[in-house]
């Protein structure tokens, strides 16, 4: 079964987001654990987040994907931001137990001028503070389109991420299509030396998810724009590639194309149409 489903507002709750989903014909879903463009978080319902527990577990949903806030920078220049940065992420995995086993989505972020080095220096650091051997999330790196001063818009890069941090076994990777393709990665016409790069430097084991969007820009254009599945320079041909692929077919696929929940459907419907059982 292709495991599939879109990104949802938490808005009304876990157990709304787990109904909306099915509605959708979607056995997974991203969610934002707070605020996307700012600090605040809802306060969570111990039964609510039950009852999603409970959805899940009877419908065979593969684990969630939960995205922190875009306003998190952990390689920022400034102190204040990267406090912010590791303050959110230590209260957002927490959270996450409520709805233990998932995953928790995070970009790297960017070091506004301070170097490469510095930048992923300062990455490692956050990690290591904030990674416990008891937590039940695993964390990811989202690739990134190497926009300005992007961290993580290599293959390179996020291996060097993850080679210095402790507890690197509770970390892995978000391959984000129209992302990797912005970033100058050929998954259109040579997706499988583009996955073996992928082994070689990162080893696929450490690939957790798969954020599939189109992209509205030609590849290695650096400027990660959004398309719905098929609009775009990636294409329905790529995609059923990539949704079909022996090494990402088991993978859960989450969607965050410019669509509204009944786009999501048809996306999700179609998709399910390309892959083969």
């Amino acid at each position: 079964m292709l495991n599939i489903g879109c990104h949802l507002s938490s808005s009304k709750g876990f157990l709304a987001m787990g109904q909306e989903a099915m509605r959708l014909n979607a056995n997974t879903f991203q969610f934002f654990t707070r605020n996307p463009r700012g600090s605040k978080a809802k306060e969570i319902n111990p039964e609510d987040a039950r009852m999603l527990g409970e959805l899940l577990t009877g419908n065979n949903f593969a684990p969630l994907l939960a995205h922190a806030p875009y306003t998190l920078n952990p390689c920022s220049a400034e102190e204040r931001t990267r406090e912010f940065a590791l303050l959110t992420m230590v209260d957002d995995l927490k959270r996450m137990e409520y709805l233990p086993n998932n995953m928790y989505n995070f970009h790297p972020g960017s070091h506004v001028g301070q170097g490469i080095e510095v930048g992923i220096g300062l990455i490692q650091d956050t990690l290591n503070q904030i990674l416990t051997p008891e937590q039940s999330t695993i964390v990811l790196l989202e690739t990134m389109s190497g926009k300005g001063s992007e961290v993580g818009s290599t293959f390179e890069e996020l291996k060097q991420i993850i080679d210095g941090i402790e507890l690197n076994n509770q970390v892995g990777v978000c391959l984000d299509t129209c992302h990797v393709h912005d970033a100058g990665y050929d998954i259109v016409n040579n997706l499988n030396g583009v996955l073996e790069q992928f082994d070689n430097i990162i080893g696929l084991e450490r690939l957790r998810a798969i954020h599939l969007n189109d992209s509205m820009n030609p590849l290695g254009s650096r400027k990660d724009r959004h398309e719905k599945i098929g609009k775009g320079y990636i294409g329905f041909e790529a995609m059923a590639g990539i949704i079909n692929h022996p090494a990402l077919r088991k993978l859960p696929f989450y969607l965050e194309t410019p669509n509204e929940p009944e786009g999501y459907a048809e996306e999700i419907s179609l998709l399910r149409s390309l892959y083969n059982e």
